[in-house]
């Protein structure tokens, strides 16, 4: 910091020897020792609200970044790099679409065709509706099973006489 060399420092001590006296020389240097000591405390207080200063101004320059990226649209910022002019844009707009007869908006019309006549409705002959209609898959009701006769039961039936 101070650019001091110890033949300096020599020549400050021998003055302040002679001129505060080998008695009262301690008790200056002490004091002189309190004096640097707050000097030192005051610049890195100073050093310290500095930085704080800084790191405020740094997150005040964040927060503005912040809320211009917050702010900034993404779709605007891609259409303006992708499609200056907005062509890609208005070719595919659905509003612009004019497809009918004549094809895409700027093509060459194609001659008129002749048109078929549109098919007729089959005349129905039936005054039946459709759902009163037999279906055409029949099936036949499954037969009954006859009962078994009850003689035929008793014999198949095991018996607990022993013979």
């Amino acid at each position: 910091m101070f650019d001091i060399a110890w033949s300096e420092l020599m020549v400050i001590a021998v003055i302040a020897l002679v001129v505060i006296g080998p008695k009262d020389l301690p008790k200056a240097i002490f004091t002189l020792g309190k004096w640097v000591r707050k000097a030192r405390g005051v610049a890195r207080e100073f050093q310290t609200h500095i930085d704080d200063m800084m790191r405020e101004t740094e997150l005040d320059e964040l927060r503005k970044e912040a809320l211009k990226t917050r702010d900034l649209n993404i779709k605007k910022m891609m259409e303006d790099t992708i499609d200056p002019k907005g062509e890609v844009g208005k070719a595919f707009d659905p509003k612009s679409f004019d497809v009918g007869l004549n094809g895409h908006q700027g093509s060459t019309p194609e001659p008129d065709l002749p048109q078929a006549p549109p098919p007729s409705a089959p005349a129905v002959t039936d005054s039946v509706a459709p759902s009163a209609a037999p279906s055409p898959i029949t099936t036949e009701p499954p037969q009954p099973v006859p009962a078994p006769r009850p003689d035929a039961v008793a014999s198949a039936q095991p018996t607990d006489k022993q013979t």
